[in-house]
């Protein structure tokens, strides 16, 4: 009797500790990241989106004590690298630094090979980088009002620069030609130099480029700048207006950029990085650094906000794309 008493013990012990060591699992699994953490830049090296991307690795990799390596997968108007993340496995070790090209890339192929909101889980929004409305020097333009009534008056007759199709560029020209109600030439250029070229000699007549890319060559006086594309005005163009000051609030574009994660990343994961990137953007000298590479960072960088700017942009430009009969080339 006393065997058989013993035995029911033991078995209540092995049941009771098997039991207790599953509610405890999760709590047992390896902290997050216990591993290197990849993140993914679609576009190359030296581009805005590279910038942010590894402005952001570096404080990173300094709290994880695990290296958080930037991995650039240019290709394809970003759909190779963009692809890579949607198809990687979702346990927040591989990560995707994504801007519109990201959407814009997807909706201009006609199989493409992830949906940008779908396919992808946002974590947090990091930086904003508006572009500048500049035109030719010898445009008869000097405000946004008087070049919109140049364009209105010549449609076709003026072309508009970018730095390829469905780049930031291109998203920002077309958004401001719809605003504008006007429909003029789009000219996409490999190098940021020759549009630059063709402009100061009056063969390009306007464009909208990253406040980091044109402010240069703006300041120099061989260009001439009429305002900023974004929600509101750029410390570094404080006396500029925004396009919606102008008139046009349709035409505002804020270059976003944002963390994700591919599809089902868990929410404990998106959850500590949110709070984590959040946090380290909130640095006095995080912002400082951004800004001199003409980045701002949101007002809001949460995963809420990013998941509903994500769906709005591409809403957005869903609408452009059908719209103005954009193809990819």
């Amino acid at each position: 009797m006393r065997k058989i008493v013993n035995k029911i013990k033991y078995l209540h012990i092995f049941i009771a500790t098997t039991a207790a060591l599953a509610a405890g699992a999760p709590l047992a699994q390896e902290a997050y990241p216990a591993r290197p953490v990849r993140l993914i830049v679609p576009l190359p090296p030296g581009t805005a989106t590279d910038f942010i991307a590894r402005t952001l690795a570096a404080p990173l990799t300094e709290q994880y004590k695990q290296p958080v390596v930037v991995d650039n997968r240019p290709g394809a108007g970003g759909l190779i690298g963009s692809s890579l993340g949607a198809k990687a496995t979702p346990d927040g070790y591989t990560l995707v630094m994504v801007a519109p090209p990201h959407t814009m890339a997807a909706l201009l192929n006609a199989n493409p090979p992830y949906h940008p909101v779908k396919d992808f889980t946002p974590v947090a929004g990091v930086a904003l980088v508006p572009n500048l409305l500049v035109v030719s020097p010898k445009l008869p333009a000097k405000s946004v009002k008087e070049l919109v009534a140049l364009l209105q008056a010549n449609p076709g007759k003026y072309n508009f620069a970018s730095v390829g199709v469905g780049s930031l560029a291109h998203i920002a020209g077309e958004l401001f030609n719809r605003a504008a109600n006007t429909k003029q030439v789009h000219v996409p250029f490999k190098l940021l130099g020759d549009a630059f070229g063709e402009a100061i000699n009056d063969r390009v007549h306007y464009f909208l480029f990253t406040i980091p890319s044109a402010s240069g060559i703006v300041r120099e006086g061989r260009l001439r700048a009429l305002a900023t594309s974004g929600s509101r005005r750029s410390p570094a163009w404080p006396d500029l207006p925004t396009v919606g000051e102008a008139g046009l609030p349709e035409a505002t574009s804020d270059g976003w950029f944002g963390l994700v994660g591919p599809a089902a990343t868990p929410g404990a994961v998106v959850k500590k990085l949110s709070a984590d990137v959040s946090r380290l953007l909130a640095d006095a000298k995080m912002k400082e650094t951004l800004l001199r590479g003409g980045a701002e960072v949101p007002a809001d960088t949460s995963t809420a906000v990013f998941a509903k700017l994500m769906q709005t942009e591409y809403e957005r430009y869903t609408r452009l794309v059908k719209e103005a009969g954009l193809k990819a080339q």
